[in-house]
């Protein structure tokens, strides 16, 4: 603790990381548990893992990412989970994190960029996430917010006047499938999803196309009939894996089940692409 009585954060480290696949971890490992908790609870502090600046690939236009540690699924294609712990991360007050936002907004606002929240899941720490966002917005910078939906419902219809635009993550569609995958339920997304869109909430939906786990383009149409039926989707992205965080689990002795996979082709690419089109999908 310093002399405030608040916790002696490490002002050291730098919010900006190298680059997103940088690993980090044990940067909050030292805070007592009930600094954690209390964290958790008021949303004064959070635990980032990293800012990183001139992202053309996480929402519209150029943006600033801050990426949250903490993860309740364990989606086997994760390129961080270096993310999945929370204490992984640096403690941050959201005061700081938004002071170093701020640097960036005029130049946001020029390019028609803004700042997203990704993580790991933002959600694990809600209030953190409401209040940066709300920090960020107040700042008339485009609010995105990255999640799997799987806590929408620790969001209040009035929190979610902070956030500009949601990307939903689709993992796969069927609950077999879905636990396979994440370890957890996907109903909680898909209700989400539907509570955004009754909210007339802008959405992008993210959905990672994995050869011999994801591709299968029956489930892809349940997917894509799912998006269409919400009816507030301006985007649809397919995402092909790579293998560009598999030194990250091998860093972390943690067992890789997609050791051998490989990317998709271009043709399956374009086959998914197509399924989401012919919903009447912008896909890409």
């Amino acid at each position: 603790m310093d002399t405030s009585g608040q916790p002696a954060l490490n002002v050291n480290t730098p919010l900006e990381a190298k680059s997103p696949y940088e690993i980090r971890v044990n940067l909050g490992l030292g805070l007592p548990e009930t600094d954690v908790r209390t964290a958790l609870t008021t949303g004064d502090m959070g635990f980032l893992h990293s800012f990183t600046t001139g992202s053309a690939v996480d929402g519209p236009g150029v943006r600033v990412v801050a990426w949250t540690t903490g993860c309740m699924w364990r989606c086997q294609y994760c390129h961080n989970p270096d993310t999945w712990t929370i204490t992984n991360g640096l403690p941050v007050t959201v005061q700081r994190a938004a002071e170093e936002l701020g640097k960036y907004r005029q130049g946001l606002r020029r390019m028609a960029g803004g700042f997203t929240l990704s993580g790991g899941e933002p959600l694990m720490q809600h209030r953190f996430a409401v209040k940066l966002l709300t920090a960020a917005k107040n700042m008339g910078i485009h609010t995105t917010i990255e999640t799997n939906g799987y806590y929408g419902d620790k969001l209040s219809d009035a929190d979610l006047n902070a956030i500009d635009l949601v990307m939903l993550g689709v993992k796969t569609w069927g609950e077999d499938r879905h636990l396979a995958l994440t370890g957890l339920r996907e109903e909680p997304t898909l209700e989400f999803g539907r509570r955004l869109a009754s909210l007339n909430k802008p959405m992008w939906i993210r959905f990672v196309l994995v050869p011999g786990l994801t591709d299968d383009p029956g489930q892809v149409a349940q997917i894509a009939k799912y998006a269409a039926g919400l009816g507030t989707v301006e985007r649809v992205e397919v995402l092909p894996f790579h293998q560009l965080g598999r030194y990250k689990w091998e860093r972390l002795n943690l067992p890789y089940a997609l050791a051998s996979s490989e990317p998709p082709t271009s043709a399956m690419v374009d086959r998914t692409v197509g399924i989401f089109r012919a919903e009447g999908l912008q896909a890409y």
